[in-house]
């Protein structure tokens, strides 16, 4: 009974407003460029070779541990309104909230390629 009072406070709290999951950006590139398609914005873990612009830091957390391709797909969403080509995932991990429950977070930098690059080439 008490294990399920706990998951049952879990839950609920899972869905409160600021509890789920988030994705904070902040703009660090000066003026603007046009948006990207979100679908083509790629999700790097090292540094391109190709010539590059930050575009603007980018950290999210509280993901399920099982949902890591949404929240590739929310850094994306959040990155590509700013031209951003690529998300390079600098920094992730998970943090474990007790009862067998854990959550992963990621931070990294949305970067738009120079011209004349359009691929990632990572090292």
């Amino acid at each position: 009974m008490r294990n399920a009072l706990i998951t049952a406070a879990l839950v609920f709290l899972g869905l409160l407003p600021g509890c789920g999951p988030r994705v904070d950006i902040t703009k660090t590139a000066e003026g603007f460029r046009p948006a990207s398609v979100p679908d083509k914005v790629e999700i790097l873990q090292t540094v391109p070779r190709n010539e590059y612009e930050e575009v603007a830091t980018i950290s999210t957390s509280a993901w399920p541990i099982d949902d890591t391709a949404k929240m590739h797909n929310a850094l994306r969403a959040k990155a590509a309104p700013l031209g951003a080509d690529a998300v390079v995932i600098t920094t992730s991990g998970q943090t474990y909230h007790g009862y067998g429950i854990y959550t992963q977070w990621a931070n990294g930098v949305a970067i738009r390629y120079k011209k004349g690059t359009t691929t990632s080439s990572a090292h």
